[in-house]
């Protein structure tokens, strides 16, 4: 009786319950309505083989990775539209995966958008522009409820590396403007693919194509995960400070960090960064450590990230075989008591 006395106390003051947050770029889901926005391997109905019944796979694999994943909130990127989440949503229920609520950016100019599915209630939900050119994306702003606790996630899809430093520093000071219109106790996390590294200061530095900032990075920089003097900012520096943000990136093994691949090279292209807010052990908070990718067997082949296939012959078309080009990635948060 003692015992499991002990174990009641530990579950009071440690415990709580424990909120799975992941973000997953699915490559491309498209659906089968014409829009006229389409890339042209999506375009329904050509020779390219965009029709129902690919479609209905891509969906189908899809759904499997994030049902795999299991998270409570998932923020997801490339998705075309709302139809296409719905499908999604529906598809996973299939695969007996239920999220009642679910929040879609429904950006007018560009040919997919971020999305985001949660079994917890939505409070609100703000798109922030960045640019009127379709080459970017809106930064998506949710509000969640847990149990009776806000949480603002922040799901993001910056411009690729197709364009330099200065397009993603133009999202990265977006976002960084809205952050700091919260109170400094606001907890947030910031999710998505930010189309940098975890250490981009570092990582674009040789590449005149890139760095046409002068060194300055968006992610690094302007939201500030690295200090004054350029150094990582740790999950104990993050404690006694109001003005940086964490990168979950550290928590694991150097060798594992990372979730895409390009020309043979891992590259962390998504990112988990929390704020002070859900490391001062009040409230919501990161459970240390519980930053992972996923990654089962079936998401790669030959070695390498088994991503959406499409023939390499002419005349190209899709395969109906693959996952996505990007790995997903998780936390684990607890709320406090």
């Amino acid at each position: 009786m003692r015992f499991i006395w002990l174990l009641l106390i530990s579950a009071t003051l440690w415990g709580g319950t424990e909120v799975k947050i992941a973000t997953y770029n699915v490559e491309n889901l498209f659906d089968m309505n014409d829009d006229g926005s389409e890339y042209e391997e999506y375009i329904p109905n050509t020779s390219w083989g965009w029709n129902d019944a690919m479609y209905r796979t891509k969906l189908q694999h899809t759904a499997q990775v994030i049902h795999d994943i299991g998270a409570d909130i998932i923020g997801l990127e490339e998705i075309e539209s709302e139809t296409a989440l719905k499908d999604l949503k529906a598809e996973l229920n299939r695969q007996g995966l239920y999220y009642q609520y679910y929040a879609f950016s429904r950006s007018k100019n560009t040919s997919i958008s971020v999305a985001l599915l949660s079994r917890y209630p939505i409070k609100s939900v703000t798109n922030h522009s960045v640019s009127a050119s379709r080459e970017f994306r809106d930064i998506m702003e949710v509000k969640i409820d847990i149990e009776g606790k806000s949480l603002r996630v922040f799901v993001n899809h910056w411009k690729s590396k197709s364009g330099p430093e200065s397009m993603r520093i133009l999202s990265a000071k977006v976002l960084k403007n809205r952050l700091n219109a919260l109170s400094s106790d606001e907890p947030f996390v910031l999710i998505g693919d930010f189309n940098s590294h975890y250490e981009e200061y570092r990582t674009f530095l040789r590449s005149r194509r890139l760095n046409d900032t002068e060194g300055i990075t968006g992610i690094n920089h302007i939201l500030q995960t690295i200090d004054e003097n350029q150094n990582p900012i740790t999950l104990s520096t993050l404690k006694s400070s109001k003005s940086y943000l964490y990168n979950l990136w550290y928590d694991l093994p150097e060798d594992t960090r990372w979730s895409h691949e390009f020309r043979g090279h891992g590259e962390a292209l998504d990112n988990i960064i929390i704020s002070p807010a859900l490391a001062d052990e009040k409230g919501i908070e990161y459970v240390r450590g519980s930053f992972t990718r996923v990654t089962p067997n079936y998401l790669f082949n030959d070695g390498k990230i088994y991503r959406w296939q499409q023939s390499r012959k002419y005349p190209k078309h899709h395969l109906g075989e693959g996952y996505s080009d990007h790995l997903p990635i998780c936390a684990v948060f607890r709320i406090t008591s």
